[in-house]
């Protein structure tokens, strides 16, 4: 099926270019979202006499992505969420939650422009692609934890495992030191119980 575009599509062509596609990917994803129309004669004459409109409406909507883009880049948001000692998801991250974050953040983002590959299964930072523009696309880096404070500890660069074994770590220490001062309370009590008899003994010799 041919159809022409009416902006640049990635992997397909720029704007005004006519390219064959897939009936299916034309009706359920060029045509409803304005991308792109069927390529007959009337269209085609249609996108001519609106060309320069559309180059000019693409320009502005890039100008705005672009300083939307410089302000967004780089951008870390926070994603709290139930999971596993082993570090693994009670469920996931989907576009809609980057969306989500980014935009109680003070940013625009739709879940359309967020692309992400598979949904996120794990805790951590992840990189995640806002396509703002079919010109403009930023990265942006999601912190998924289990809580504010292991969010920071992520964000200072220690991983879900770093954590883990840190937490173990500072267990095993809390029990030894326990089991340390169960040991000093039990060497006391020997103790008394050895001196008992002598400051009996002390106290018959006395008497």
């Amino acid at each position: 099926m041919q159809v022409i575009l009416l902006e640049r599509v990635a992997k397909l062509g720029q704007m005004g270019e006519v390219v064959d596609v897939k009936p299916g990917y034309a009706r359920n994803f060029l045509l409803p979202q304005g991308k792109a129309l069927t390529a007959s004669d009337a269209n085609v004459a249609s996108f001519e006499a609106q060309k320069a409109q559309l180059e000019a409406r693409n320009l502005e909507t890039k100008q705005e992505a672009e300083s939307l883009g410089e302000k967004l880049a780089g951008q870390q948001f926070i994603v709290i969420r139930s999971a596993s000692d082993a570090g693994a998801l009670y469920g996931s991250v989907t576009p809609r939650d980057a969306a989500e974050v980014a935009t109680e953040a003070g940013f625009t983002v739709d879940r359309k422009q967020v692309a992400l590959i598979s949904p996120i299964k794990d805790l951590g930072l992840h990189n995640v692609e806002v396509r703002l523009h079919p010109e403009v696309s930023v990265e942006i880096e999601l912190n998924v934890a289990r809580s504010e404070e292991e969010a920071e500890l992520q964000a200072s660069g220690k991983s879900i495992q770093e954590l883990a074994a840190e937490a173990e770590a500072e267990a095993e220490f809390e029990i030894a030191e326990l089991f340390d001062d169960i040991g000093s309370a039990a060497a006391d009590d020997d103790n008394l119980v050895e001196d008992a008899p002598a400051e009996e003994a002390e106290a018959d010799e006395e008497s």
